[in-house]
């Protein structure tokens, strides 16, 4: 039980109330949220959580008290990898030999297994690849059709790419001739995901096929931090460690990957894609990836 009248409860009354509010807009406009981006859009409204547990904790009673998931108010947990796009694709495994299906048809996106990867990539209409870190972001990047508005190919990683999801970037790139993006949270480890994308990883070494040489990481980078004023994480003792052990890893010593790298050590700060959301939750489509294709153009 919460009372406004109580002093004590006051607060979390209060953010019980927002929460709600919160919900009932996503539910309106058709818009999903991860638990992470409902702690950072809570910052734009000037409502004090001082962790994400603690706005986690409040969702919590928000289904306590109206009996439903979260799912129902929009706001969901990470997933693992799938892809979305306008992707033909015709089955080679046992059974479905010769069924076609283009991969904007399901909202959600087709889930990157051992059928998709080996399945005959047939033709497209996009012009990029934009790989991910985060399930969230990933539905949000297809409701705001960003498929179509960027001619693109969208890959929700789900944090590390598996081995299947390497697989199928570096066939798109192979077969298809379309570019790749990656997109990380702004940290040494999202860093670490884009760099094994382009080059590997150390118990996959001998697999060359998982790897796109010519993938580029456009962010979220040490630098965008202070240049778009995101909300920031302190770096942990282990981030720092990180930091360190990969500058004495040769594929850190130039370019970018040395340059963030230093930057992340300097600022001692990190940041992560649903920071975007504290400026509207289609802040990161409109504005940044915008603003970071046209960089990537130039370069």
């Amino acid at each position: 039980m919460r009372s406004s009248r109580n002093t004590s409860q006051l607060r979390s009354f209060t953010q019980l109330m927002w929460l709600a509010f919160f919900a009932n807009r996503l539910t309106q406009e058709k818009k999903s949220s991860t638990l992470r981006d409902v702690y950072y859009s809570s910052q734009a409204f000037e409502i004090d959580f001082e962790n994400q547990s603690e706005s986690d904790s409040i969702i919590v009673d928000l289904e306590a008290m109206l009996s439903r998931a979260r799912e129902e108010f929009h706001i969901f947990p990470e997933e693992r990898s799938a892809v979305f796009g306008d992707l033909d694709i015709e089955y080679t495994v046992p059974g479905y030999e010769g069924k076609r299906m283009n991969l904007s048809s399901h909202p959600d996106g087709y889930a990157v297994g051992p059928s998709l990867t080996s399945a005959e990539l047939v033709g497209t209409g996009a012009e990029i690849v934009i790989a991910i870190e985060k399930g969230g972001l990933f539905t949000r990047f297809v409701e705001e059709g960003v498929h179509s508005k960027f001619k693109s190919i969208i890959v929700d990683t789900g944090g590390q790419a598996p081995r299947s999801t390497r697989t199928l970037l570096r066939r798109l790139h192979d077969e298809l001739g379309l570019p790749v993006i990656v997109l990380t949270d702004g940290d040494v480890y999202g860093e670490h995901i884009a760099m094994v994308i382009k080059s590997g990883s150390a118990n996959a070494a001998h697999l060359r096929e998982l790897t796109v040489p010519d993938a580029k990481w456009m962010g979220v980078w040490a630098t965008d931090i202070s240049k778009y004023k995101l909300p920031t994480i302190p770096m942990t003792e282990a981030d720092i460690k990180r930091c360190h052990d990969l500058k004495r890893d040769p594929r850190y010593q130039k370019g970018i990957w040395k340059r963030e790298l230093e930057e992340f050590l300097r600022i001692k700060r990190k940041a992560e894609l649903e920071a975007f959301s504290k400026y509207g939750l289609t802040n990161i489509t409109d504005k940044y990836l915008p603003a970071k294709l046209e960089e990537a153009k130039s370069h």
